[in-house]
């Protein structure tokens, strides 16, 4: 596991659950809330992207271990986030 694919990942998870909570406003947690699991969900997402494509983990001047990184890292930040921010508002509900 390199450290360049694990930063360029949990960027692009933060931007993707950013991008999340704005895309679901019912499902964002603000912008602090949203980052940190979306870095979360990309750190995850990033490292699944990289093993479905079949590319390995370090960020070189490949363009498929960019795109599984960076996409895999956006799109596992948003989805977290949606989900995330789902669970806590409908929890928020039933206790209110």
């Amino acid at each position: 596991m390199d450290f360049v694919s694990l930063l360029v990942q949990a960027v692009s998870g933060a931007v993707g659950g950013n991008i999340g909570g704005a895309a679901a406003k019912n499902a964002s947690m603000g912008t602090a809330g949203n980052s940190i699991v979306g870095l979360i969900g990309g750190l995850l997402g990033g490292q699944l992207g990289a093993m479905m494509t079949g590319a390995a983990t370090a960020a070189t001047a490949d363009g498929g271990n960019w795109l599984a990184n960076i996409g895999g890292g956006g799109l596992g930040g948003l989805v977290l986030t949606i989900i995330v921010g789902l669970i806590k508002n409908s929890m928020a509900r039933k206790t209110a």
